[in-house]
């Protein structure tokens, strides 16, 4: 019993050491990103005409730390990728590990691609679709605070999303999960991806479809993966123990 709770209580130990290292490199990261701040956002802006409101002083500091806050995020997953890989290539075998360790830069390159989709695609259309609601009613002006929390709600999500092909793969590598599981639960699945991409975009048809589509498309990229994935192990399983 002893042992066993040692051996725990080093599992927890290890991982506070790869949370607080994650932890270290996001404010690394953080730092860094606000000593260029203006510039990422100058680029961030240069599509808008005029120049946005802010109320107070404080609202200028809040966007500029909120623009860091996504740099540094996005800088830092492969850093979290990289730990969360550490942690758990104890348990893998010597060729798991080596697969297993390529997944990383592809999460970097997805949040970067799922964050490019909803800025260069979706923003603009959605930003279009609500700003032509205003017209002949309203004066329309836009305050710091209120368009990046906009933007940053609306791109956020699709650098995650994004990553779901990748995660489903590193997770049925693990044994975790497989394709039988995921068709199971696909109807869930569809239903919960439609939920988020309503919740995230207007309400109207044209914006809840860009949104939709590539969400599905994504989970059935996950499904066909997976798929691959998990053949591959059960050929490796039934290679390392052949039937006599």
């Amino acid at each position: 019993m002893e042992s066993k709770d040692s051996h725990v209580i080093e599992h927890m130990e290890e991982l506070r050491s790869r949370i607080i290292k994650t932890l270290i490199g996001f404010v690394a990261f953080f730092i860094l990103s606000f000593i260029f701040v203006q510039d990422i956002y100058e680029l961030l802006i240069k599509d808008l005409e005029g120049k946005l409101a802010v109320l107070g002083p404080s609202e200028i500091l809040w966007v500029y730390m909120i623009i860091a806050a996504v740099c540094a995020i996005a800088a830092t997953i492969p850093l979290a990728a990289f730990q969360v890989w550490r942690f758990v290539a104890p348990a893998l075998k010597p060729e798991e590990r080596k697969v297993t360790f390529r997944f990383i830069p592809g999460l970097f390159i997805l949040f970067i691609i799922g964050i490019s989709f909803g800025y260069f695609v979706l923003f603009p259309i959605v930003l279009g679709f609500l700003t032509s609601l205003s017209a002949g009613q309203f004066e329309m002006m836009f305050t710091a605070e209120k368009y990046f929390r906009f933007m940053i709600n609306l791109i956020l999500p699709f650098g995650i999303l994004f990553e779901m092909p990748l995660v489903v793969m590193f997770l049925t590598r693990l044994g975790i999960l497989n394709p039988s599981r995921l068709k199971k639960s696909r109807k869930i699945s569809y239903f919960a991806l439609v939920i988020v991409s309503i919740l995230i975009t207007p309400p109207d048809l044209i914006s809840d479809i860009l949104v939709i589509v590539p969400l599905l498309v994504l989970y059935e990229v996950s499904v066909q993966l997976s798929n691959i994935v998990y053949r591959k192990r059960l050929l490796r399983e039934q290679s390392a123990f052949p039937v006599t």
